[in-house]
C-alpha cells in the first residue's frame, strides 16, 4: 500500500481546477486548415492530422485499452474528417468536432464488442505487471510506488462507464472545457459536471487504499 506522502492524490481528482484556455490563434489555424481540406488540399489535411493525431490516438487508447486497433480507429476518425470536410461549419471549436467523431467511433466499437474495454482484465494485469516489475533493483522506491499508483489509476479509470470515462479523458488528459465536453457528448454543462463528480467519487473510492497511509 502506498502512503499519502509517497503518492499524492492523482491530479484528475481535482476536476474543478481551471484549465488554460486554448489560444485563439490555434483555433483560427484549425478553421483555416479545415477550409483548405474542404477544397481538397492534401497538404492542409496532413498538417491537420499531424496537429491532432496524438490526442486522438491517446483518447482512443485510454477508452479501449492498449489495443492494436487504436491506431486503426484513429485513422477512421481522420478519414471521416476528410470525407466530410466540405460540409464542415465552424459552429464550435474544431476539437469539439474532432472528439465528437472520436466519441462516436469509440462508443460504436465498445457496443460492438459488448463490453467496456477491449483488453481483457487478465491481459491488462499481465502487461501492467511486466511494466511494474521490470528491473526492480534498478529503479528507486519512489518510481516503483509511482508505477504502482499509475497501474491503480489506469485500472480505476478503465472500470468507469464509457461516458464517464470519456468525460474524464477529455477533461483531464485533453484539457477540454466543460462546454467543449458538453458539445462532444451532446449533454448540458450541468450534466457534464455531474458525470465528472460521479466519476471522481468512484475513482476516490477505488484508489482510497493507495492514498491513505
Amino acid at each position: 500500500m502506498l502512503s499519502a506522502d509517497a503518492a499524492p492524490a492523482p491530479y484528475f481528482l481535482n476536476m474543478e481546477d481551471p484549465l488554460t484556455p486554448t489560444d485563439a490563434d490555434e483555433i483560427d489555424l484549425d478553421f483555416s486548415l479545415m477550409e483548405r481540406v474542404g477544397a481538397g488540399d492534401h497538404t492542409a489535411f496532413r498538417k491537420l492530422v499531424e496537429r491532432h493525431q496524438n490526442a486522438v490516438i491517446g483518447t482512443v487508447t485510454k477508452m479501449l485499452g492498449n489495443s492494436s486497433e487504436s491506431e486503426d480507429i484513429s485513422q477512421q476518425v481522420f478519414l471521416r474528417i476528410w470525407r466530410n470536410a466540405k460540409r464542415y461549419r465552424p459552429d464550435a471549436k474544431f476539437t469539439t468536432y474532432l472528439f465528437t467523431i472520436t466519441r462516436n467511433l469509440v462508443f460504436n466499437e465498445s457496443r460492438r464488442r459488448g463490453r467496456k474495454k477491449e483488453v481483457s482484465s487478465d491481459e491488462r494485469e499481465v502487461n501492467s505487471n511486466q511494466s511494474i516489475e521490470a528491473s526492480p533493483h534498478q529503479r528507486p522506491d519512489s518510481e516503483l510506488l509511482q508505477a504502482e499508483l499509475q497501474h491503480a489509476v489506469d485500472k480505476a479509470i478503465a472500470s468507469l462507464p464509457d461516458i464517464q470515462r470519456m468525460a474524464v479523458v477529455l477533461r483531464q488528459y485533453e484539457q477540454l472545457s466543460y462546454e467543449e465536453i458538453a458539445g462532444t457528448l451532446k449533454l448540458s454543462v450541468p450534466a457534464v459536471k455531474s458525470l465528472l463528480f460521479r466519476a471522481r467519487t468512484t475513482l476516490r473510492e477505488a484508489l482510497s487504499g493507495h492514498l491513505e497511509s
